[in-house]
């Protein structure tokens, strides 16, 4: 099993989730910027996770933005994705994490098995995201704005259920 986590980071904040779960997942896995690495990148892994925050009226990261031509053309099929995304839910609570909803139905349509998801979407006071379904939020919602009080234990809930698919 190879293990890929891929992250796009204006401000540092996506990057230093993206270490926080690479520590917490307590298993080997290669961490990359999508900025350094390129979309393509994750055809060298069978088990994935991808983080961006969102920006403006609900927009991709930089990084992702300028990669996502590319992203959306890649097979996931046979692969295990688990998302996480970073947000302001007071001051963009209208695109809350929409970049992760973004990244996950490009995947979606490509094949991915999406692990993760079904996040509840309880204790959060947003009024729309395209990261939510049916089941709940789409990965792992974050808002290190507001509630970054709240990250580390949301992280390792969140390992607890994604742990299973990458050990």
């Amino acid at each position: 099993m190879s293990i890929g986590i891929f992250y796009g980071s204006t401000g540092g904040n996506t990057e230093s989730i993206a270490e926080d779960i690479v520590s917490a997942l307590g298993v080997e896995a290669d961490i990359h910027d999508i900025a350094d690495v390129g979309a393509e990148r994750l055809n060298d892994y069978s088990h994935l996770i991808i983080g961006s925050s969102t920006w403006g009226d609900g927009e991709l990261q930089d990084d992702w933005d300028d990669a996502f031509s590319a992203y959306e053309k890649l097979d996931f099929s046979g692969k295990t994705v688990a998302f996480f995304g970073l947000g302001d839910q007071e001051g963009y609570g209208e695109y809350f994490l929409n970049a992760m909803g973004t990244l996950y139905e490009a995947a979606v349509k490509k094949g991915a098995n999406v692990v993760g998801d079904g996040w509840s979407t309880e204790g959060y006071d947003y009024e729309d995201s395209e990261a939510v379904n049916e089941k709940g939020f789409v990965g792992l919602a974050l808002d290190e704005d507001n509630q970054d009080d709240l990250t580390e234990e949301r992280i390792q809930k969140w390992i607890e259920i994604i742990k299973p698919h990458f050990s």
